[in-house]
C-alpha cells in the first residue's frame, strides 16, 4: 500500500477499533488503559502504509470477522452485544495463524509508544534523542578491520 493508497473503509475501522479493544483492555487495576481508549487505527493505517505487505493480511481478517458477526446480527458489528463480540472474536481466532499476530503487533507497537503507556510505565514520552541518554565516547579503532582490507573495485 503506497502513501497515495486508500485507507481503510468505515466498516473496516469499525472493526479495528473493536479488535483494538479487545486486544488490549485496560489493566485490572487501572492503571494502564486500554488500547482502544488512545485511538490507535490511525497508528494501523499509517503502520500498513508502511509496510504494504500486511494489507492482504488485515483485510483477510477483518473481512472474516464482519462475516462472522453478519451471520450473528443483521446489522453486523454494530448489532452484537460484547458477549456476542468476544464470541465472533474466539471464534476467529481459534483457526487464524496470519492475521492475529500480525494485528497484535501493530497495536503493541502503537499502544507501548502512546505518551499515555509511556508515562504510566515511569518513562519520559519522548524519543531518545536529542535529550539522549549518555553515551560512552567512540572507539574508532573498531574499523581499523576494514580500513585494512583491499580496495574494491568495480568490474564496469
Amino acid at each position: 500500500m503506497a502513501d497515495d493508497a486508500p485507507g481503510f473503509s468505515a466498516e473496516q475501522e469499525l472493526v479495528i477499533a473493536a479488535l483494538i479493544d479487545a486486544v488490549v483492555p485496560p489493566s485490572d487495576d487501572g492503571r494502564l488503559p486500554g488500547a482502544g481508549e488512545l485511538d490507535l487505527v490511525p497508528h494501523v493505517e499509517r503502520s500498513v502504509r508502511q509496510s504494504p505487505m500486511l494489507r492482504p493480511v488485515l483485510d483477510y481478517g477483518l473481512s472474516a470477522i464482519a462475516e462472522l458477526a453478519a451471520k450473528r446480527s443483521p446489522a453486523g458489528l454494530k448489532g452484537l452485544s460484547r458477549a456476542d463480540w468476544a464470541a465472533v472474536f474466539a471464534e476467529f481466532t481459534t483457526g487464524d495463524e496470519f492475521f492475529t499476530p500480525a494485528f497484535m503487533f501493530l497495536v503493541y507497537g502503537g499502544y507501548y509508544q502512546h505518551p499515555r503507556v509511556v508515562t504510566v510505565l515511569g518513562l519520559e514520552p519522548r524519543a531518545p534523542h536529542p535529550k539522549g541518554y549518555e553515551m560512552g565516547a567512540d572507539d574508532w579503532s573498531l574499523l581499523d578491520v576494514v580500513r585494512r582490507r583491499p580496495r574494491f573495485r568495480s568490474s564496469e
